[in-house]
């Protein structure tokens, strides 16, 4: 990694203290583990029970992940890319930016680098905010005990890489969106319409080829809630291969863009 790449994606993060995007990761990974905490105790008939079942963390980490996998990490990408991608419009600096004497390359991918930085924020955030939300309620109700079942360190890992490899297709789109329209509304449309897209086709045995799905499926695959067409390919892989697609469509694009900002 060079010294220019290196103090691009410095001044990048630099940038997105001054949109909301920060707070986007916080609010987004603690927002579920905070209602939940809340719930239980509000609701304390059958926490008993439920805090010594052997699966507790399995059923723990579904209820946790149930509205980020369908509603709030697909669009909280949206939003999140949209906002760090269209700061240089919101300030008028791409000209400026354009002046210095850094190469497109660098440009592009450190912007890109700081959005999946951010998302690995967020899986950071989010698994530490679900372990915390299921200790807080025994420490707090009398007759919850702290949990015994054990924890499935692996399962875990291998569940957030793939949750992670599934939100790429989005951010790559976003961004590349993003990019070439001046109008925040029109990256921020756009992708909503896509997830909505994504919703309406879950039963449709095509639907896996919409690349806003991909959480969805993930949750619903791993809840065996029957809610969905999933497919028997590897989705994870289809994801990927959006990712690269758009990034390099993405990159082109910018590249040969005659008016950039």
């Amino acid at each position: 990694m060079t010294a220019a790449f290196v103090g691009s994606l410095q001044s990048e993060w630099i940038k997105k203290r001054r949109s909301l995007a920060g707070w986007l990761v916080i609010v987004g990974a603690l927002f579920t583990p905070l209602i939940i905490v809340v719930a239980r105790l509000t609701y304390q008939d059958g926490l008993a029970k439920l805090y010594t079942s052997d699966t507790f963390w399995r059923d723990h980490w579904n209820n946790c992940w149930e509205s980020v996998a369908i509603f709030l990490l697909p669009i909280g990408e949206v939003l999140a890319a949209s906002l760090i991608t269209q700061l240089e419009y919101k300030n008028n600096t791409w000209k400026q930016l354009h002046t210095t004497p850094l190469h497109f390359t660098t440009i592009y991918f450190s912007k890109l680098l700081v959005m999946l930085a951010m998302l690995f924020q967020f899986f950071f955030l989010f698994n530490i905010a679900i372990f915390i939300s299921a200790i807080i309620p025994a420490l707090v109700i009398a007759d919850v005990s702290i949990p015994t079942a054990p924890i499935d360190v692996l399962f875990y890992l291998k569940e957030n890489v793939l949750y992670f490899i599934d939100c790429l297709p989005i951010i790559a789109l976003q961004y590349l969106i993003a990019l070439n329209f001046k109008n925040f509304l029109v990256p921020i449309g756009t992708g909503f319409l896509m997830w909505v897209l994504s919703l309406a086709t879950l039963r449709w045995e095509y639907g896996y080829l919409f690349p806003y799905s991909y959480t969805i499926f993930n949750f619903l695959n791993e809840a065996a809630s029957g809610k969905a067409a999933i497919p028997d390919l590897n989705f994870h892989l289809l994801a990927l291969g959006y990712f690269i697609g758009f990034i390099a469509i993405g990159y082109a694009l910018y590249v040969t863009k005659k008016d950039k900002g």
